[in-house]
């Protein structure tokens, strides 16, 4: 389904499939052989997403683009079953597993690999080629094992997750933080269906 969302519709190239029972929503480019499959969700909220020739989003990925992050991905890209790639950017011939996780101003670079349920934090930066192993955390400068929770969490802090994520200080109440998003996905109520 195509829907227009914030005055944006989606662009989907010819050569391209979207399957029935996924969304792209809003500001997206949909490249050349591209594969949007069953339950995926292309969501652009404030911000674009490009996906490019040959790229393959798999069922129920989840992929999101935000006010100051849009997202970009390579061609020959392929995002797994259950993936989450928020505001995140991401090179040619890049492997996003099963269950993986990308967060809001991070790279991901040509070939590298995020394996099933690894996590990119906001802020991060991965080189071409590197591999964040199954269940590993890349958080800054470095790749940790999901048992080093005081040490990601100390690289983790200084990277602002809440300021880059919501635009909030960390302070900010859980029921503050909710009424904001409440009101900023109130916005689709105006969506459009263009193409179903």
């Amino acid at each position: 389904m195509l829907v227009e969302h914030r005055g944006s519709r989606p662009t989907v190239h010819p050569d391209a499939w979207v399957a029935p029972t996924a969304s792209v929503i809003g500001d997206v480019t949909v490249g050349a052989g591209a594969r949007i499959l069953h339950g995926a969700v292309v969501t652009s909220e404030d911000g674009s997403i490009s996906i490019g020739v040959d790229t393959v989003v798999m069922e129920n990925a989840l992929v999101r683009a935000r006010a100051g992050h849009d997202v970009v991905i390579g061609s020959g890209v392929m995002i797994g079953p259950h993936a989450h790639v928020n505001g995140a950017r991401i090179g040619d011939g890049v492997f996003v597993a099963t269950g993986a996780s990308l967060f809001p101003g991070s790279s991901v670079g040509e070939g590298a690999e995020v394996r099933i349920n690894a996590v990119v934090q906001v802020n991060t930066r991965l080189d071409p080629g590197a591999v964040v192993p199954i269940g590993w955390v890349a958080v800054g400068e470095a790749i940790l094992p999901p048992d080093k929770h005081d040490e990601i969490w100390e690289i983790q802090r200084g990277l602002d997750f809440p300021g880059t994520v919501y635009g909030v200080d960390r302070d900010t109440t859980m029921a503050e933080l909710m009424r904001r998003q409440s009101e900023f996905y109130g916005a689709h109520r105006d969506d459009a269906v263009v193409e179903s």
